[in-house]
């Protein structure tokens, strides 16, 4: 039993820092451009609120499932090595979930407030740091945690929930944190 709690922990913890990898080098370092991730990565930044199809994270679950599990089988055995491939494609799928979530309504508790500041500093403050969507551990590792106390959100990527429906505003809730920066005409 402790041997799979073990390989589940670890695969939790390889998502967080192939996480932190794929978007820092595959979405954002222009050296490894143009790739699929990149590419989809790349509207998510310019539009906002758009993420890639369910499917096709599907697919990119199955398909690091189909790498994985042989390897990880081999390496440390049949049962090790599926919890461990399945804690890291889990993991996967929380962090889509959480992303998604984190875009389309407004966090709660400290974990969910400091996951949107920090997320949303790096869409609109500084797209080279925060990279860790689910943790900022690999930021600090790697030396691109940047503090987001105040994130300045342009008027057409504010996220709906940020805004008063009746005055288009920062809902009053979210002023000491947010600023809506508008478009001048």
């Amino acid at each position: 039993m402790t041997g799979n709690l073990i390989a589940a922990l670890v695969g939790i913890l390889t998502w967080t820092v192939a996480e932190y990898f794929l978007h820092r080098y595959l979405g954002h370092d222009k050296r490894t451009w143009p790739n699929l991730f990149a590419t989809e990565h790349i509207r998510h930044h310019s539009q906002g609120n758009y993420f890639a199809p369910w499917y096709k994270k599907a697919l990119a679950a199955v398909a690091v499932l189909a790498v994985f599990l042989p390897v990880s089988m081999a390496l440390v055995g049949l049962q090790r090595g599926a919890v461990f491939s399945a804690s890291f494609v889990a993991m996967y799928l929380t962090y889509e979930a959480l992303h998604a979530r984190a875009h389309t309504h407004p966090g709660f508790g400290a974990y969910g407030r400091f996951l949107r500041r920090h997320h949303f500093y790096h869409h609109f403050g500084n797209p080279q740091s925060n990279h860790g969507v689910t943790s900022p551990f690999w930021d600090r590792v790697f030396g691109t945690l940047e503090p987001s106390t105040r994130v300045r959100v342009p008027e057409k990527l504010a996220m709906v929930w940020l805004l008063d429906p009746a005055t288009g505003d920062v809902r009053t809730e979210f002023t000491a944190t947010y600023e809506l920066v508008r478009r001048r005409t």
